[in-house]
């Protein structure tokens, strides 16, 4: 055999050496993608034993790829599951509220709970805590108005012992929204913009909480999921730390978590989704991984929410706990991978 020959066939096995590598690695990948979003999908009390029992670089890496990759996979209806069930009801057009306000239940709440009517939403006032308990509001699927100037916090003279916006100041934490300026803006205008700027719609909330998760799901609810289900109704709201910790020379109580919970109804389906996130959380969580039922949320809130459904679809829909974030379409999946860049 001629030396060129020689030369020829060690290079074609080196070639074939080569394929066959990338082909393993490319299935090892594949494998490993497929076990992380099928290992992220399992609820939190499977997932905290795993922490524990597994070795850390192992959950480290399965929670870091399962992460991204499901919250695409979620967002194209892929993976994951939701708390869908039939209504025989139209959905409440226009209202603020799917099915009533929440209500107070047990102590874990204030009892000086003010309901503020501003319209396009709804405020849950505790003038003991200066802060909100709750809130609500709608969003329509049409953008109907483009973002303006960002107006200034404003102390709320209709709220009992609304704190100036100056009381955050060096605090450390930041005015959060409860009901989102973006949201309302986008939907109503101005004039309805800037009632989210009054006091009476902000608690504390740590900066990576406020800009962070909390944020990507307010643009889920205003940017994607109308635009796939129609009219959302929104509440968000506060839960107490429980050491009754307050602003630096305040007397504005510090929550220790916040929580959303989200209604859609397409046709007679109604689906529902509550996250509730922790003021430590870090500046990239994934908030599917703080999904809840909306049974285990009004416990820790001590709030009922939805409480004018009847029995027979409260009882299911509030005892289900999703697995994901809501789908959203296709055309909107790579906006929602920059968002998660941020």
């Amino acid at each position: 055999m001629s030396a060129k020959r020689r030369k020829k066939g060690k290079a074609s096995r080196t070639r074939k050496i080569a394929y066959a590598t990338l082909a393993a690695l490319f299935a090892f990948a594949a494998v490993f993608a497929f076990a992380a979003v099928w290992f992220v999908h399992h609820p939190k009390p499977w997932l905290d034993k795993r922490r524990e029992s597994w070795p850390g670089f192992l959950t480290a890496s399965l929670f870091w790829a399962g992460n991204g990759l499901g919250d695409v996979t979620d967002a194209l209806d892929i993976t994951g599951h939701d708390a869908v069930y039939e209504y025989d009801e139209e959905a409440p057009s226009g209202s603020v509220l799917f099915a009533g306000a929440p209500r107070r239940v047990g102590t874990i709440q204030p009892n000086d709970i003010t309901v503020l009517d501003r319209g396009e939403f709804v405020v849950g006032w505790s003038p003991s805590l200066k802060r909100p308990v709750w809130c609500a509001y709608h969003v329509t699927p049409q953008q109907l108005y483009e973002s303006g100037k960002r107006p200034n916090f404003t102390k709320d003279k209709e709220a009992a012992n609304s704190p100036a916006p100056s009381a955050y100041e060096r605090s450390g934490y930041d005015r959060g929204h409860m009901v989102p300026n973006h949201a309302i803006e986008s939907r109503y205008g101005t004039e309805d913009q800037k009632k989210t700027f009054l006091m009476s719609n902000v608690a504390p909330q740590t900066p990576a909480l406020n800009r962070g998760v909390w944020r990507n799901v307010e643009h889920r609810i205003a940017d994607f999921w109308p635009a796939r289900y129609g009219e959302l109704w929104v509440i968000v709201g506060t839960i107490p730390g429980g050491r009754g910790e307050t602003l630096s020379g305040t007397d504005i109580e510090i929550p220790g978590q916040f929580y959303q919970v989200i209604v859609a109804q397409e046709g007679m389906d109604v689906r529902v989704l509550a996250v509730v996130f922790d003021q430590s959380v870090s500046w990239h969580e994934w908030a599917a991984r703080h999904i809840v039922s909306i049974d285990e949320l009004e416990e820790m809130a001590g709030l009922d929410f939805l409480p004018d459904l009847p029995n027979f679809i409260q009882n299911p829909i509030e005892a289900e706990t999703p697995s994901r974030l809501w789908p959203i379409r296709a055309r909107d999946v790579f906006r929602l991978i920059l968002l998660n860049l941020e």
